[in-house]
């Protein structure tokens, strides 16, 4: 016997893959998402024939050669300007977003990966460092927006039941873009001296396929409706993005949640950071950002190179190994789009936290004997490759996905927000901090690293719920209980769809 109220609601279908959803994906993924990761690698191949650049054009200048402290001052600026960009970038997420949609503030993004290539690939030719400085500032800023605002576009693009999987591709266009830094520079491609500057300005290439391609595709139908009014652009795109033309359930859901906001409004970081129904979704994706980037994910890379050198691998065949590396970063992370729906976000997040954990772990012991021991090289290799396979397939990719369904639409951009802050931020701190961490500790800064992922992995296990397959307005429910916050949809009369928290713990959000 069919219940009363399920008469009253339109059927809701199961999502599927249309081309217009696989091609939005693809296009935003790889025009803003690559960039990221292949701006983190491009610098690492050619960094010997850039400083020789930076000192070859300081002789010229000054007709002496540089000092060493002030080359390796320069060469740190040039990498740090990424992060620090990156940070930056992340600032501008919430109001660009909610003034310009997700589609529009990735395509305004593009300025900030099209002046940059430009400018580093003519550096060599005005005999400017300085350029390639500023460039790598200015491109910072398009991987900050792009690392927030592509994983907010897909996520309100994609069917709940496709949320997660399509919510990694980014992810997985950010290992594909180091994978082809890392090709591009082997030093029979363009790693070399005569290279390096077309290497440094392919970047532009992604951002322009963007520009010319995106502007076809939907803006985001929850951003059109629920941030803009606008039911019937809302209404088209979604029937484009489904692929047929009953949208009813699903344009339902977001008449729900845009009621259940009415008395929020576009929320600031300062107003998202005092909201108390929000404290442990904001305490949640701190905590699995900073886990992210101070897991050691950046130290292992740093290390690589020495690692493989010790097991015996020739010098010049090194490249080839971190490709190799690189290429098992993106398989796990290919992986990690077919199973997410199926095992769940949390299970991915816990056991590659734990696998990252270990694996820091035995990396210790094994860089502490393999002076003394003559196979311990190999043990350390193969940790270093379990390594980059725990964190591909949880503290990679899940983050990302699960910053997008905790939060509502009026409290997503400052969400995002503060995610890529921390993001960048801690990013950043490593890469200042971990030199210094390596001259006092040695192998023993791993023990800090695996520490750092326990911890992330007993928060996670004790507060993070499963959130796959359910719409943002239940995962809003789940966190009413431990906010100690009661919720109801607008005047009270409305019950949240498909509940499955009692009565007593949904939301009221006229009382933010």
């Amino acid at each position: 016997m069919v219940d009363k109220e399920e008469l009253g609601k339109p059927k809701e279908r199961r999502g599927r893959l249309t081309v217009v959803l696989v091609l939005a994906t693809l296009i935003s993924a790889f025009g803003s998402s690559f960039q990221y990761g292949y701006n983190v690698a491009v610098v690492n191949s050619p960094s010997t024939f850039m400083q020789q650049f930076y000192n070859t054009t300081y002789l010229e200048r000054y007709g002496r050669p540089m000092e060493k402290n002030f080359l390796t001052l320069l060469w740190s600026l040039s990498v740090s300007m990424y992060p620090l960009g990156g940070f930056f970038g992340s600032l501008m997420v919430a109001p660009l977003v909610n003034k310009l949609g997700r589609k529009g503030t990735l395509l305004f993004n593009n300025i900030f990966s099209i002046a940059p290539a430009v400018m580093m690939g003519v550096s060599e030719i005005a005999k400017s460092y300085e350029i390639i400085i500023v460039a790598r500032f200015i491109v910072g800023i398009c991987a900050g927006l792009s690392s927030n605002v592509v994983p907010m576009y897909l996520g309100e693009l994609a069917p709940k039941n496709l949320r997660g999987a399509l919510g990694i591709i980014p992810q997985l266009f950010i290992t594909i873009g180091i994978l082809s830094a890392q090709v591009l520079g082997i030093r029979n491609i363009l790693g070399n001296s005569t290279g390096w500057t077309l290497m440094l300005g392919i970047t532009g290439i992604p951002a322009m396929v963007e520009l010319l391609l995106l502007p076809f595709f939907p803006e985001s139908p929850r951003y059109m409706l629920i941030q803009r009014g606008d039911e019937k652009t809302a209404k088209k795109a979604l029937q484009r993005l489904r692929g047929w033309e009953d949208v009813d359930a699903e344009l339902s859901e977001m008449r729900l949640e845009d009621q259940s906001e009415k008395a929020e409004g576009h929320l600031s970081v300062l107003s998202l950071l005092s909201q108390r129904s929000l404290r442990w979704q904001l305490v949640s994706i701190i905590v699995m950002n900073m886990g992210q980037q101070l897991s050691g994910v950046n130290a292992i890379y740093y290390y690589a190179d020495s690692i493989y050198s010790t097991a015996g691998v020739k010098q010049n065949d090194i490249q080839f190994v971190t490709v190799g590396t690189g290429a098992v970063n993106v398989f796990m992370t290919i992986a990690a789009v077919f199973i997410v729906e199926a095992s769940g976000r949390r299970m991915l997040l816990l056991c590659g936290f734990g696998i990252c954990c270990v694996a820091c772990v035995l990396l210790t012991v094994a860089l502490n004997f393999q002076e003394s021991v003559t196979w311990m090289p190999y043990i350390s290799i193969i940790c270093v490759i379990i390594y980059v396979i725990g964190h591909a397939i949880g503290p990679s990719p899940i983050p990302y996905v699960v910053t997008t369904e905790m939060f509502r639409q009026s409290a997503r951009p400052a969400a995002f927000m503060v995610a890529g802050s921390v993001h960048w931020l801690s990013n950043f701190t490593v890469g200042l901090v971990f030199p210094f961490l390596e001259s006092g500790l040695g192998s023993y800064s791993f023990i800090i690293f695996s520490f750092i992922c326990l911890v992330t992995l007993i928060y996670i296990w004790l507060v993070v719920p499963e959130t796959k397959n359910t719409t943002f307005l239940e995962i809003c429910q789940m966190f009413a209980k431990r906010n100690k916050v009661e919720i109801q949809l607008g005047d009270g009369g409305l019950p949240l769809k498909e509940s499955k928290e009692p009565l007593e713990d949904a939301v009221k959000v006229t009382a933010f």
